[in-house]
């Protein structure tokens, strides 16, 4: 049987990467990339081992039903590779919708 990833084995898998590394993120400034609920779960990956982000996730405050905050997911990184990284996020969810 085999077993389908899912995005929590992925943030377990960068932060054991990081800690091997050692790489230390909190010494830099970092962003986050919001993901969008709903997005291509392929997609999701390739941002991530594109671009080195690191997957988190945040509370964030919405308006919708009886919910006031919602738990989403982030991308966090160097502000280059944020910015880089949502270019690429749009293109491909561009292609993915006309790809439809």
């Amino acid at each position: 049987m085999h077993k389908t990833l899912s995005l929590e084995d992925l943030i377990a898998k960068k932060q054991k990467e990081n800690v091997e590394v050692g790489t230390d993120l909190e010494h830099e400034e970092l962003y986050d990339l919001l993901i969008p609920p709903g997005t291509v779960v392929s997609v999701i990956y390739d941002l991530v081992e594109e671009f080195a982000l690191e997957p988190v996730t945040r509370k964030v405050p919405v308006g919708i039903a009886n919910s006031e905050e919602r738990e989403i997911l982030a991308l966090r990184g160097p502000l280059e590779k944020v910015q880089a990284a949502e270019e690429f996020l749009y293109k491909e969810m561009k292609a993915w919708v006309e790809g439809q």
